[in-house]
């Protein structure tokens, strides 16, 4: 078995709680099922924000909806560089699992996907 990293993202449209639910519990879905995850092995999950999304805490919704409870996690503000994409939410999973570094597929969803083109090619 090996740890795996899994990274996706997601822009939100507006500073809310609400947003910020919604967003982290549609990028963690299709996380989860792109990869074929289940929350046992996950080993810890770190979430970042830019700096216009303080409304709430991903984290919280990670436990709530998606199960997250025996996961350790971590929320931090983005570095804020300039002309950086805005209202992102980010996430970084740590996972135990048997696929190879490149059967994991990483999630860039709505404006995100600009992050990584070279893998999302208009999908998602």
């Amino acid at each position: 078995m090996y740890s795996r990293g899994v990274r996706g993202a997601i822009t939100l449209d507006e500073n809310t709680q609400e947003a910020v639910k919604q967003g982290i519990i549609e990028l963690l879905d299709e996380i989860l099922i792109q990869n074929e995850i289940a929350t046992e092995d996950i080993a810890f999950a770190i979430f970042t924000l830019t700096n216009d999304i303080n409304a709430d805490f991903p984290a919280k919704y990670a436990r709530l909806h998606c199960k997250f409870n025996n996961v350790p996690m971590m929320c931090y503000h983005e570095l804020e560089t300039p002309n950086s994409l805005k209202k992102c939410l980010r996430v970084l999973l740590n996972i135990n699992t048997n696929k190879a570094q490149d059967e994991i597929k990483h999630i860039y969803l709505k404006g995100a996907k600009i992050l990584r083109e070279d893998i999302t090619n208009g999908n998602n």
